[in-house]
């Protein structure tokens, strides 16, 4: 007996209906006014609404990881398309169900490195950019590692020192090391000394807070 498939999962054979249907649900949420083939902020905000998730949540976050977005605040109708034909849903039912199990998702090595890569690019607002400003990396992290060690301080940090405005790439990738790697007490940081300096005025910053016993 063939069991019967849910209403908006899609085969892996997913044929020209499914297609429809993605195009008419994306049309839900497309931008009337804009020139461009697109979701823009209020059709996301819409489209977050119907999901019952807020526009903040990590999970919108990894809803645009999956659909491989390139700006913030906009799903283009390839990446809409992609990400739920990935997803295997076609409609809002089956793709509400189905968000909660991309947080599962990366939680696997491999996904997790492509999710923490494309946080990172997707704050690149303007052509050509290679660097975030500091306060968007402390909004960004804690979607990125909730659970990460030093994640809470660091975004302290970041917001309060005044040496650095700007976090590039290199910098991003040694913090997601550093706080897998460093012990809770500093007691090992030394062992690679190699660290960015932001890193280091980070141990320093939160060393003399020990001190003082703040609470991180």
């Amino acid at each position: 007996m063939k069991r019967r498939r849910a209403a908006g999962v899609t085969s892996p054979k997913a044929g020209s209906k499914d297609v429809s249907k993605l195009d008419s649900l994306f049309n839900a949420y497309r931008d009337p006014g804009s020139s461009e083939d697109v979701i823009g902020p209020e059709g996301v905000e819409k489209l977050c609404h119907d999901l019952k998730v807020d526009p903040t949540d990590r999970l919108v976050l990894l809803l645009a990881w999956k659909m491989g977005a390139v700006k913030m605040g906009f799903f283009s109708r390839e990446e809409f398309k992609a990400g739920l034909s990935e997803l295997g849903v076609t409609a809002m039912a089956a793709l509400r169900k189905a968000l909660p199990g991309l947080a599962g998702e990366v939680r696997h090595p491999h996904a997790f490195e492509s999710f923490h890569a494309f946080a990172f690019r997707f704050c690149l607002t303007e052509p050509g950019q290679k660097i975030v400003d500091v306060e968007t990396a402390a909004q960004m992290l804690p979607l990125v590692l909730p659970e990460g060690r030093f994640v809470a301080p660091f975004c302290e940090f970041l917001t309060q020192q005044n040496d650095y405005k700007k976090m590039n790439l290199d910098q991003w990738n040694n913090f997601l090391r550093f706080s897998r790697e460093v012990a809770p007490d500093f007691s090992n940081v030394d062992d690679n000394p190699a660290w960015p300096v932001l890193l280091d005025n980070f141990v320093e910053w939160q060393r003399e807070q020990m001190q003082e016993g703040t609470r991180y």
